[in-house]
């Protein structure tokens, strides 16, 4: 469960990849304390990436980082579920 430790229904909206960042789905990001979470665990983790957490689509964005294993990684770390493979 997400940090909020509140469980949300997956939504049924879904978000391209910008171009040059890695895009992924977090159904378990619930508002805009597990956004912040996410988006500061991942510029700690890999030092020069810039995330892009959006609550309301249940989607992140990185840009500045190519290892969706790592970003996934440290995601899980942070207490939420990100999808198992990026957005197409």
């Amino acid at each position: 469960m997400c940090c909020c430790q509140q469980k949300s229904e997956p939504g049924s909206e879904t978000a391209r990849a910008s171009e040059g960042a890695i895009s992924f789905r977090v159904d378990d990001m619930a508002r805009g304390h597990c956004a912040g979470t996410i988006e500061k665990a991942i510029a700690t983790g890999l030092p020069g990436t810039t995330a892009s957490a959006d609550p309301e689509t249940k989607t992140v964005s990185v840009r500045g980082a190519a290892d969706f294993a790592a970003i996934r990684s440290i995601v899980i770390g942070a207490g939420c579920t990100p999808s198992a493979e990026p957005l197409a």
